[in-house]
């Protein structure tokens, strides 16, 4: 990020100024726990939690990745993922094995079953992702993304 971009510490409001309304960080939260909300039931009847769809849905899209990939794409510490990722692999829903270009890490694959699982979910997480977005244009929802991805890559510590 240049210096032009770094916001001045004086620039920003205190929170009780800006109030929770304004604050980009509540609300984000507060969206994520709805939206978590929304899939509780249809996870459960599934037998996933939070972490286990979280890591579905990540390899369902990218596929393979070590360990300490998928926790950063999957929002979960990899201390809670690795126990949700060996009750995933008991269930059949994925499989971990050695990574072959470092014998450190691991690489974990969706299997079918558990692509099945995902593709079941997948309603509910899109009705959800309908509802959010509902009376927004196309083109709103195009730049509120884009926001959200500089936002993203201001803060992340990772390349990805």
């Amino acid at each position: 990020m240049n210096d032009l971009a770094k916001p001045l510490l004086e620039d920003v409001p205190r929170l009780g100024e800006m109030g929770l309304h304004n604050y980009a960080p509540y609300l984000m939260n507060r969206i994520m726990g709805r939206y978590n909300a929304s899939l509780r039931d249809d996870m459960a009847s599934l037998g996933l939690t939070t972490p286990k769809m979280r890591a579905l849905a990540v390899l369902s899209v990218i596929d393979g990745l070590q360990i300490r990939e998928l926790a950063v794409y999957a929002v979960v510490e990899q201390s809670t993922l690795s126990r949700a990722l060996d009750g995933l692999e008991a269930e059949g829903l994925v499989r971990r094995d050695s990574d072959p270009g470092d014998s450190r890490a691991t690489r974990v694959t969706i299997s079918e079953a558990g692509r099945a699982a995902f593709e079941t979910l997948w309603p509910t997480m899109a009705r959800s992702y309908a509802r959010m977005f509902a009376g927004i244009p196309t083109a709103e929802r195009a730049a509120f993304v884009a926001t959200l991805q500089r936002v993203l890559a201001n803060i992340r510590k990772h390349d990805f």
